[in-house]
């Protein structure tokens, strides 16, 4: 698993998904011309392995925002946080943090696509 991430982070970080034709661009945007919340990841991965912040969020804002949730998740998961903090737990990892998560999903889904969208 680490070797994929390695390899998968060396090609993020050496070729450019938005000049290179080998990263797959999103069905969603495809056939239906919006941008679903997961449209620019590649293009923001690459931005952030060049350490360019603002190219990333202008990218995808949602899934820089999201980075330190899904590392703090993989600590309290699989390297004995969940132990430690089992209060921080609850609260970011339990019963109702999914609903909570879908919901500023969608939400993030509908304002990128708004001719307003604070999500250029």
């Amino acid at each position: 698993m680490v070797l994929l991430l390695m390899a998968a982070l060396y090609l993020f970080y050496n070729l450019n998904p938005e000049t290179e034709p080998i990263f797959p661009k999103c069905p969603f945007l495809v056939l239906t011309g919006y941008e679903c919340p997961g449209c620019g990841t590649q293009r923001a991965i690459h931005q952030l392995l060049h350490l360019n912040i603002a190219s990333a969020l202008k990218y995808n804002a949602f899934m820089v925002f999201a980075l330190p949730y899904v590392f703090m998740g993989i600590y309290m998961e699989h390297l004995g946080g969940k132990k430690r903090n089992k209060r921080l737990f609850r609260i970011l990892f339990g019963r109702y943090s999914a609903v909570v998560i879908l919901v500023i999903i969608i939400l993030f889904w509908i304002l990128r696509n708004c001719h307003f969208s604070i999500f250029p």
